[in-house]
């Protein structure tokens, strides 16, 4: 039976590390037999240029049939000048939204042979395992907002945080089941010293944890986290946050690696999962075969474990990173003299040959 994965490429470098990430996908499906079904659709910028939307109906419908979406990324200052409301980034949350996907997994993992290249001290950061689960669909980012207004002569601009009990209950449940599979350890972040919704979110965390009796769960101010991350990573092992906390601690965590170009996601919910790498569009190198496709590759190897439920092709792909990795070849981003710089195509013919 076949599988339908929906591609959107959006904008910048997206075109590129998408097609990287679906020639090792084309790879794993001839070594593995998954019956894989490629269709492109566009959104943000470039759908914004064809359809002057930055996410088409079209594109919604096929992703709600998919069995899972690929996205490359999205934005660029070509589109800075544009409405709020039809912004390239207005397609990520469209399809959030459209899909019900409540929950980001961004997992973060540095192999040995990458460790030098942190900021931090590679016995820090060598071989670390941390799971990073971000509630999508609620908190400060679908408040209600104001853009402007005037009051007492003075402009304003606000926006709302705002979480229920269901919607904590769910992420918390989540990053429980994913701590079963792991080292039962989830750390819940908050700010509930200072915010209302936070403290709503530590007792409804405490609440949802208490159905797994194999997890250990424990809570740390935001603040504390993001310095932990830096000082003591190797600590954690599943974090659950809101959505304005995790969107930051994760390109924190991302960093520890070195690039953020080695990065994947995967968000999850009611409908088929999407699973983007967490860099932005970078413009600024589109066209020149230098982006980073692993972290695209990466995501397309959680795309089999998490939708398709190919837990075997996702294994071999990311053995096949690391080996990669391991035998010395670097896109330009992580290139140091004495190893072998390729360029995004090769990259992942590399990648495909060692599946």
């Amino acid at each position: 039976m076949s599988k339908a994965i929906v591609v959107i490429p959006g904008d910048g470098i997206g075109e590129e590390i998408t097609a990287a990430a679906v020639a090792v996908l084309r790879r794993a499906d001839h070594k593995h037999s998954l019956g894989l079904v490629f269709e492109t659709h566009q959104a943000g910028g470039a759908a914004l240029d064809l359809y002057g939307l930055p996410l088409p109906e079209r594109t919604v419908a096929a992703a709600r049939q998919a069995d899972a979406i690929l996205l490359g990324a999205v934005g660029g200052p070509k589109w800075d000048a544009v409405q709020p409301e039809l912004r390239p980034e207005k397609a990520i949350l469209g399809l959030r939204k459209a899909l019900g996907l409540y929950a980001n997994l961004r997992p973060i993992r540095v192999p040995a042979s990458l460790s030098e290249y942190s900021p931090l001290k590679p016995e820090i950061v060598s071989d670390i395992d941390i799971l990073i689960v971000r509630e999508l669909t609620g908190g400060i980012y679908f408040g209600d907002h104001c853009e402007a207004t005037v009051i007492d002569g003075v402009e304003k601009a606000w926006d709302i945080e705002v979480y229920s009990v269901p919607e904590v209950s769910r992420i918390v449940a989540l990053a429980c089941q994913a701590a079963t599979l792991r080292r039962g350890r989830v750390v819940s972040v908050d700010k509930a010293n200072v915010l209302a919704s936070s403290r709503l979110w530590r007792r409804t965390a405490e609440q949802a944890a208490e159905k797994y009796a194999g997890v250990t769960l424990s809570h740390m101010y935001v603040d504390n986290c993001a310095m932990q991350l830096a000082l003591a990573p190797k600590n954690f092992d599943v974090i659950v946050t809101s959505n304005l906390f995790g969107d930051i601690l994760s390109d924190e965590a991302a960093v520890l690696g070195g690039s953020i170009g080695m990065m994947p996601s995967a968000s999850l919910g009611e409908g088929p999962g999407l699973y983007e790498p967490i860099h932005g569009s970078a413009p600024d190198i589109a066209g020149k075969g230098i982006a980073n496709p692993v972290g695209a590759i990466l995501s397309a190897a959680m795309l089999l474990r998490h939708s398709l439920t190919a837990e075997t092709a996702a294994v071999s792909i990311e053995r096949a990173v690391d080996k990669v990795l391991a035998d010395g070849y670097r896109t330009a981003d992580l290139y140091r003299p004495g190893l072998t710089e390729v360029s995004t195509e090769d990259m992942a013919r590399l990648i495909e040959r060692n599946i």
